[in-house]
C-alpha cells in the first residue's frame, strides 16, 4: 500500500511539473525566440487596417508593439481569417489574438482572455429615408426588413438573436456590409460603434443614419491558449502599467480622438 500512495504522489508531481511547464511555455518560447506572434484580421477600424504601404496598423497593433517593446523582442504581425483566427491560435499559429475580439462566454470555453482592454457594442447604420420609422434595434426584427452584419462576429449574433423576424445576410468584411446600407442595398448594418461612427463620418453622412446608442455590452480582449496562467499574468500586468503611465491614453487618443491616420489608409 505504502509502494502505491509513493507511485500515486510521483505521478501527481510528475504531472504538476508538467503543468508548469506548460504554463510557462508560452513567454518563455516568445523570449527564447525574440519574437511576440500575434494574430489579426486588417479591416477592423480603427483596431486593426492595412495602411497605403500594405502595413497593418491601428490601436491594436501599437499596443501590441508596446508589449513587445515591454518584453525586449521583434513584433510580427500574422493577418489571419475572423472564422479560422480563433483555431489558429489553439495550433500555435501565433501566441496571441489581438483583433477586436469581444469576451463572449463561448469564445471564453476556448480560449483565455487578459482583463478588458476597451467596450464597444452594437450600433445600427440604416438605409437612407428609414431614421423615422426605425428608433432602435427592437424596430427592425420585422420580416420586411433586410439586415446585416459581419460573418463569425458578435454583430452576427446579436443580429440573429436580438433581430430574429428580419431577413439576415453574413458579408466576409465590415467594409462589404456597410457599404451594401450606404448604397441602399439592404436597410440595416449592425457592427461595433468605433468601425461604425468612422464609416458614417467617412462615407455616410447624408446616405445612411447611426443610431449611434450601443444596444449590447461587449468588452474586448486579447485571447490567449488556455493553461496559460504566467503569459495572461504579464498581459495583465502590462495592460495594467500602460493604463497608468500614459501609455495607454497616448495611443488611444491616436486612434480615436484625432482621424489623421485616415489619410495613410489603402
Amino acid at each position: 500500500m505504502n509502494k502505491l500512495i509513493s507511485l500515486l504522489l510521483t505521478l501527481i508531481l510528475a504531472i504538476s511539473m508538467a503543468t508548469v511547464t506548460l504554463a510557462e511555455d508560452t513567454l518563455s518560447t516568445i523570449l527564447k525566440r525574440g519574437e511576440l506572434l500575434v494574430g489579426t484580421e486588417a479591416g477592423y477600424m480603427p483596431f486593426e487596417m492595412r495602411n497605403n504601404k500594405g502595413e497593418i496598423v491601428g490601436f491594436d497593433m501599437d499596443m501590441m508593439a508596446a508589449a513587445a517593446k515591454a518584453m525586449g523582442v521583434k513584433l510580427t504581425l500574422i493577418n489571419t481569417n475572423w472564422d479560422g483566427i480563433i483555431p489558429a491560435l489553439l495550433t500555435r499559429k501565433f501566441d496571441i489574438i489581438a483583433g477586436g475580439m469581444t469576451i463572449t462566454q463561448s469564445r471564453n470555453l476556448k480560449v483565455n482572455f487578459a482583463n478588458p482592454y476597451i467596450s464597444v457594442g452594437q450600433t445600427i447604420l440604416l438605409k437612407k429615408g428609414l431614421g423615422n420609422k426605425v428608433k432602435s434595434y427592437k424596430s427592425l426584427n420585422k420580416s420586411k426588413y433586410t439586415i446585416a452584419s459581419k460573418l463569425g462576429t458578435t454583430g452576427e449574433q446579436a443580429a440573429k438573436r436580438m433581430i430574429p423576424r428580419a431577413k439576415y445576410i453574413s458579408y466576409d468584411t465590415e467594409q462589404e456590409g456597410s457599404m451594401e446600407v450606404i448604397s441602399g442595398k439592404i436597410d440595416a448594418f449592425i457592427y461595433d460603434l468605433p468601425f461604425q461612427a468612422i464609416m458614417y463620418n467617412d462615407k455616410g453622412k447624408g446616405k445612411v443614419t447611426h443610431l449611434d446608442k450601443p444596444f449590447t455590452f461587449e468588452p474586448l480582449g486579447w485571447a490567449v491558449r488556455k493553461g496559460d496562467p504566467d503569459f495572461l499574468n504579464w498581459l495583465n500586468n502590462f495592460l495594467y502599467q500602460a493604463k497608468h503611465d500614459g501609455t495607454y491614453d497616448k495611443i488611444y487618443a491616436k486612434w480615436f480622438k484625432s482621424t489623421e491616420w485616415k489619410k495613410d489608409l489603402q
